[in-house]
């Protein structure tokens, strides 16, 4: 059970906030990013409360952020729940609406507000994905043009473009329909583990759309951690095994198969703890209903369009 701090300091009221939206954050041994990003958060219109989820294992965060008046509650699980703390952070929000956040991101003035008057509006949107501005240039993230050119269709029901996926430092969640689905899925920890959830939301029937008037700022450091590709490579396949036809699995794990046998960087780590992890994905295992497959083959062919106009560059 996770251990829960309230700030040493309460919390200022100058003036109302949105009482609709909490902003939830995880972290890990950051403790100057994570107050640059409380600050930030500190400042927004909307004045969110903020859970923050800090994995380290020693007390730095803690007595780094203990009294910030953004903070509304810290929790402390008793080890690093990567991904997973988002979603200890949406079961102590006492809000219908959670945004997410990192510890190197925040997001602009107006976007929690105008996030939540879309999902008051639109009772089945679960998930709304928001443009990503990268650093102090405030740089697109590639996945911006990727989300705007989404092959699914317009839904009448929807705001924006609806797609199936999105970044998990920069979208806004339907508390509903996140928890009746589970949150991030244990057996990917971290490392792409969005695309699951997005499926698991469509599949639930519940909407998932970019909408680019809302806007996140990210800004990732170089802090000496390494492994990222390799979690994403693995849980990739985990994700196909978990939800997607065989086919499709065993075409992904044979990819993942080819590059270690190649030596690329990480693919032999990722293979082995993809086998490792077979077994639980194979227990787990709930094939997407027919619609959301369909969805799901659109964006395949869009990402495979990408991969060979990439090639002819």
């Amino acid at each position: 059970m996770p251990s829960e701090h309230a700030p040493g300091r309460t919390r200022e009221v100058t003036a109302p906030g949105d009482p609709r939206i909490t902003v939830a954050v995880i972290t890990r041994d950051r403790t100057a990013s994570l107050l640059r990003t409380l600050d930030a958060l500190a400042g927004l219109p909307e004045r969110p409360p903020v859970v923050v989820v800090d994995n380290s294992r020693e007390d730095t965060t803690r007595r780094a952020v203990a009294g910030h008046p953004a903070i509304d509650r810290l929790l402390r699980p008793a080890g690093n729940t990567g991904a997973l703390g988002r979603n200890l952070a949406v079961r102590h929000a006492r809000t219908p609406y959670v945004a997410f956040s990192d510890d190197d991101s925040w997001w602009e003035a107006g976007s929690l507000a105008r996030a939540a008057d879309l999902l008051d509006l639109h009772p089945r949107l679960g998930l709304l994905a928001a443009r990503t501005l990268v650093g102090d240039e405030a740089d697109d993230d590639p996945l911006n043009a990727v989300l705007a050119a989404s092959p699914l269709p317009s839904e009448p029901d929807l705001p924006g473009r609806p797609v199936l996926g999105f970044l998990g430092c920069a979208c806004v969640a339907r508390r509903e329909a996140f928890l009746a689905v589970g949150g991030y899925h244990p057996l990917l920890f971290f490392g792409g583990e969005e695309t699951l959830l997005a499926y698991d939301l469509a599949a639930a029937g519940w909407g998932i759309a970019y909408e680019p008037a809302l806007r996140a700022r990210h800004h990732p450091e170089h802090h000496g951690r390494t492994g990222r590709p390799f979690l994403v490579r693995r849980n990739h396949v985990l994700t196909t095994c978990l939800r997607r036809p065989w086919p499709v699995a065993l075409r992904a794990g044979a990819e993942l198969a080819l590059a270690a046998a190649a030596r690329r960087p990480g693919a032999r780590r990722a293979l082995k703890e993809t086998v490792a992890r077979f077994p639980a994905a194979l227990a787990r295992r709930r094939t997407l209903p027919p619609h959301v497959e369909h969805a799901a083959r659109l964006l395949d062919r869009q990402t495979a369009g990408h991969s060979r106009a990439g090639t002819a560059r």
